[in-house]
């Protein structure tokens, strides 16, 4: 077969879109005997005016093994924001019929992506098939001009009819273990092993997914399910019942997405025998199982599929949600998108154990786990009475859902495809890689053995914490830099370094570090180098010779006092001793204007004046600004979506992320010992900002610590992790460490802080006259050309964890645009 005449028809796929007539000439090496005549659906109209609105931005060509128009899940919500900016083609797998001619049908959807749907003789062998589709899809791209394009793969299986593509960049969006799935194709590990070869990014659909691919490709990001909360959200005010739900009486108990082998249908059928006065509402449409296997009970209502946009009208009658997955391959590493939405229509949601479910859905007591009949029936009726707006649940559901929007998702995802295309880019411009060579078909680079410039290292990155090694990972991981990391201490990991004791206990060496953020991108970021331990932070103060909670909540006051006040009683005792002030400046009239001078006294004045050597009357209003006073139970210190620690420490999550043959580090080494004789082309510098500039307008104060280490030959020394000293003691505070790590041990170790005034730097002290030494600094750090200046010394500012390596990512990002 020397040549295919591709014939244009005025066809459209579940949708009346209008495809005007035109030809395609195309030359092709005879691959099919059974290939003869190929027509596509081709839409020339739209072609026009969407080529015209982006010819400067690479088309997506997706390929996919989902139906653009069966469930509405990951792929649309991406894709349907990634065509505002750009050109979205979206391949589907080939339908099979009796019509002799293959052909493809061309349409474009209402959110502007071009779907495009193979349909072929049926009977042809898996070689004629990736022939025919080979020729199908150049055509498409002959007629649509796509020339400069991203391929991005959601079935591997298409790397055999694609391979012989030139993208700007590969990318796999791996959101399920499809290997696991029934049906699934025995070929499909072999071609996934080749995408992972060849691909730019890898994006996983959940945590768990990740932790199995994150050894299989560099550039592994996890991106979890995501939710469109103003969507779902109406299922918190809609009252129109749909009519198929309308007469089905409550409590309702409500599952929507496709009903394949990963439902428990056990399960179904033991709530729905054992509470027959429950109702079982099933939503979505059976696929890969007999409809006939399914539980049949008169209340258990299969009401189909759906529309996605219908979704929030049968939330809103449900009573509560299910994710009733059974446990096997297929659901082991699912991450199901409609546990955000299920939590952004308010309502409780009891699921069985999924691994990314229960984190961090159930970690965070936002969804309740259950696999068993009677188990799961116990938890649904404790979260249809509990977990409700009054009992705070609703708000913490709130505060999570802000950070997994799929625009924050798209937006980040977009970011990693522009820097590896910028990446690749650089590596063609100079020399590494091939002008004219596919890059899809490109090993994976190498960093080069032979240094041949004029610098040794791209990079001296200053410190070995979480601002130089989240940017000398970035740095070196993303753009391909070479990175030298100096150190003065023996160690990496700044002061969150941890180590095991002369017991065997792990200890952190400067104090406790708690991990919290609100950031799913520092989370998702860090998760890269380790798995994580639940762990919600508590603390203890001891007061009046009582130990009670801190942040101080409705239970301090009742035991402080000896009453048995409620919520609303608490805050009217909160506001009959607090004393308003109209200038807040000092953390002095932070306190004060809150809760009083009575409890000021005891709780924050005395231990704030160690921390810092200053009364809290000179200090700025920030540093107690972040400390809450709450009027239910909550005890827990910190209240931020993310809290965990690494399950095998600090030290080894930083060995990790430094662990990159583009990495070199140097410890006991001051950088300016080394500078002149090991060049370098920039620097980042996460050092004493004073330091770094010969103190030319004198030192910055910084607070320090002195740590007291002790082993003590018990299993449990003090009732809660942290216990704070706010009177008469020297030290400030009593860390246990393994209520921290979740070691198990016969012995325990503990540390006390003294503060003091001269030492390492620890906290700069936030007070005007030193911010006004600081402005000097950062006029000279702004002019200082090839030096990065980050992190909490460096910047002069109090930065939690999170909070440096947020920094850390953001100038690694401005960096990587300026290059």
């Amino acid at each position: 077969m020397s040549s295919n005449k591709v014939e244009v028809e005025n066809n459209g796929v579940n949708h009346n879109v209008s495809l005007n007539r035109s030809e395609v000439k195309l030359t092709e090496s005879t691959k099919s005997q059974s290939l003869n005549t190929l027509s596509l659906t081709l839409s020339s109209s739209n072609k026009s005016s969407r080529t015209k609105k982006f010819t400067d931005t690479p088309d997506i060509v997706c390929l996919s093994h989902l139906r653009w128009n069966f469930v509405y899940q990951r792929p649309q919500h991406l894709l349907s924001r990634c065509a505002q900016g750009k050109r979205v083609f979206f391949i589907e797998e080939p339908i099979f019929s009796q019509e002799p001619l293959g052909r493809l049908n061309v349409s474009q959807d209402n959110s502007g992506v071009v779907v495009v749907v193979p349909h072929l003789l049926e009977g042809l062998s898996q070689e004629a098939i990736n022939a025919d589709l080979q020729v199908l899809i150049d055509g498409l791209f002959v007629e649509h001009d796509i020339n400069k394009y991203i391929c991005w793969y959601y079935t591997p299986m298409a790397i055999a009819w694609t391979g012989h593509l030139q993208p700007e960049a590969v990318i796999y969006d791996c959101m399920d273990e499809l290997s696991a799935f029934k049906g699934a194709s025995p070929t499909l590990k072999n071609y996934e092993a080749e995408l992972f070869r060849r691909a730019d990014l890898v994006f996983t659909g959940g945590q768990s997914l990740y932790e199995s691919k994150v050894n299989q490709h560099p550039s592994v990001y996890a991106f979890p399910s995501s939710v469109d909360v103003a969507h779902f959200g109406q299922g918190r005010t809609l009252k129109e019942e749909p009519a198929d739900q309308a007469n089905i009486p409550h409590p309702r108990l409500g599952f929507f997405g496709v009903i394949d082998e990963r439902m428990d249908i056990e399960l179904l059928a033991g709530i729905a025998e054992a509470r027959p006065n429950w109702h079982l509402v099933i939503i979505g449409p059976v696929v890969k199982i007999d409809p006939a296997t399914l539980p049949q009970h008169e209340n258990i209502h299969y009401l189909g599929g759906k529309d996605y946009k219908d979704l929030p009208a049968y939330l809103a009658g449900w009573d509560l949600a299910m994710l009733p997955f059974a446990r096997n391959e297929s659901t082991r590493f699912i991450s199901p998108t409609k546990t955000p939405e299920y939590l952004a229509a308010g309502k409780p949601v009891v699921s069985t154990s999924i691994q990314d479910v229960i984190r961090p859905y159930g970690d965070l007591k936002l969804v309740r786990i259950a696999d068993i009949t009677e188990e799961f029936i116990a938890a649904a009726e404790q979260a249809m009475q509990q977990d409700t707006s009054a009992s705070g649940w609703l708000s913490r559901v709130d505060a999570f859902l802000e950070q997994i929007s799929w625009d924050r998702t798209w937006g980040s995802m977009m970011q990693l495809i522009e820097s590896a295309i910028a990446t690749t880019h650089d590596a063609t411009v100079n020399g590494n890689g091939t002008n004219g060579k596919s890059h899809i078909s490109t090993d994976i680079p190498e960093a080069p053995s032979i240094i041949t410039r004029e610098f040794l290292f791209d990079y001296l990155v200053v410190g070995a914490g979480f601002s130089g090694s989240v940017l000398a990972e970035r740095l070196a991981r993303n753009s391909g830099k070479k990175i030298l990391v100096v150190d003065k201490r023996n160690h990496i990991g700044g002061n969150a370094y941890d180590h095991y004791d002369d017991h065997g206990i792990l200890v952190h060496k400067y104090g406790p570090h708690i991990f919290h953020t609100n950031s799913r991108e520092v989370f998702e970021y860090l998760s890269q180098f380790t798995p994580w331990r639940a762990y919600e932070h508590h603390v203890l103060a001891s007061v009046d010779g009582q130990l009670l909670p801190i942040p101080i909540n409705l239970d301090t006051i009742n035991k402080l006092y000896g009453m048995n006040l409620n919520s609303f009683q608490a805050e009217e005792f909160f506001q009959s001793v607090a004393e308003p002030r109209e200038d807040i400046r000092t953390s002095e009239d932070v306190v004060i204007s809150k809760v009083g001078q009575v409890l000021y006294e005891k709780f924050f004045k005395n231990y704030t004046h160690k921390q810092w050597g200053l009364d809290p009357s000179e200090l700025d209003k920030t540093v107690i600004a972040r400390i809450p006073t709450r009027t239910n139970r909550d005890s827990r210190y910190f209240t931020d979506s993310y809290q965990a620690m690494p399950l095998y420490g600090f030290t080894r999550m930083f060995e990790k992320m430094l662990n990159h043959p583009n990495i070199k580090v140097m410890l006991n080494t001051d950088y300016r010992e080394i500078q002149k004789g090991i060049p370098c082309r920039e620097i980042v510098y996460t050092g004493p900002v004073d330091e770094f500039f010969d103190y030319r307008y004198g030192k910055l104060p910084y607070r320090s610590l002195d740590f007291k280490h002790e082993t003590h030959h018990t299993p449990v020394f003090q009732s809660a992790p942290v216990i704070n000293y706010p009177n008469e003691q020297l030290y400030t505070r009593v860390t246990e460490f393994k209520y921290l790590t979740g070691q198990e041990h016969s012995k325990t170790s503990i540390v006390y802080e003294f503060p003091k005034a001269e030492g390492d730097p620890y906290y700069p002290v936030p007070r005007p006259e030193n911010q006004e030494i600081y402005k000097q600094y950062k006029v000279l750090a702004d002019q200082k050309p090839g030096v990065h200046f980050v992190g909490r010394l460096a910047t002069y500012k109090y930065l939690n964890m999170d909070h440096c390596v947020a920094q850390a990512l953001a100038t690694y990002k401005q960096i990587a645009v300026k290059a």
